[in-house]
């Protein structure tokens, strides 16, 4: 595996992520009308991720959902990081 072309990260960021401060990793926040919401989009993403064998690093405050991407085998962001950003961003 290895780490996304600057092409590839400049959609992810044209699509709504962050390049995080420090790191090579993207953030995004996603806010919903209320927990139930949030938690499904949770338990939704959690499958996926699943099923990608690629797990993000979140959190969750009520209706509010952070998460982060990266890929720590390769230091840095890679396909696994694209592909599964896509299917969060399709599940709101």
């Amino acid at each position: 595996m290895t780490k996304l072309s600057d092409d590839a990260k400049q959609e992810l960021l044209n699509n709504g992520w962050a390049m995080v401060a420090g790191r090579e990793a993207i953030h995004k926040t996603y806010v919903f009308k209320n927990f139930v919401e949030a938690f499904g989009f949770m338990t939704q993403a959690a499958i996926w991720a699943e099923k990608l064998n690629h797990h993000p690093e979140w959190s969750n405050v009520y209706k509010t959902v952070e998460v982060t991407l990266t890929t720590h085998d390769v230091g840095g962001l890679s396909e696994l990081d694209r592909k599964l950003a896509a299917k969060l961003d399709a599940l709101v």
